[in-house]
């Protein structure tokens, strides 16, 4: 899946701090580290949104703030929740999806399973842009556009984090996105080439400061 859980945390006076703490890349994490296991993280208030492509993943990073509450003496609530693609609305993650949309998610998965593949044997992004759509329905189908292009693409809800090879390409990728992205679309990172990749472990967050939702 790629696109289909969001882990809700309220962080009662420490939404930012979690943020911050989450984007230093202090935290000792196991949370994979390939480009196409990108958490997706957004901020409002106190309430922090985490988008992953996995409930396992959703579980883990959950374990993982719950962790780091403990060591900050942070209060936490969490509530987990999966996109149905027909309503076209959060839901309980329980509650099953229709078969044909559970088909046309397999196809997906299948066709994001290549994708990495090309990823993995060509070698890891080193530079991003972060691009937030106005809506799921836009950044699927931006999404796909891209990824028919052969680039690299992960996608979380209405955001994406698209990789590129070089400084030089995330500036002309940048430029171009900002050109293409749909009416209300934003490209969040600017054309400089803000590194995603420069140490290892990378981290698996990739920090949005724009509302979640």
């Amino acid at each position: 899946m790629n696109d289909e859980w969001r882990l809700q945390v309220e962080a009662a006076g420490a939404g930012g701090e979690m943020v911050e703490r989450l984007a230093s890349r202090e935290l000792e994490h196991e949370l994979g580290a390939a480009f196409g296991e990108t958490v997706i993280v957004s901020r409002n208030g106190d309430t922090v949104f985490f988008y992953t492509g996995s409930r396992e993943q959703a579980e883990r990073v959950e374990a993982l703030v719950a962790g780091l509450a403990d060591q900050q003496g942070w209060r936490l609530e969490t509530g987990l929740l999966r996109w149905h693609p027909e309503a076209e609305e959060w839901r309980d993650p329980d509650e099953p999806l229709p078969a044909d949309a559970e088909s046309r998610q397999a196809e997906h998965a299948a066709a994001i399973a290549d994708e990495r593949a090309e990823v993995e044997a060509s070698g890891e992004p080193q530079f991003e842009v972060r691009v937030d759509l106005d809506s799921h329905g836009d950044a699927r189908r931006f999404a796909a556009r891209l990824e028919d292009e052969g680039l690299p693409v992960v996608r979380r809800w209405k955001y994406l984090v698209v990789g590129a090879s070089d400084e030089d390409a995330a500036k002309d990728l940048a430029a171009r996105l900002r050109e293409e992205v749909p009416a209300g679309g934003e490209v969040l990172v600017e054309g400089s080439g803000r590194v995603a990749w420069e140490e290892r472990p990378p981290n698996p967050f990739a920090i949005f400061g724009g509302l979640g939702g």
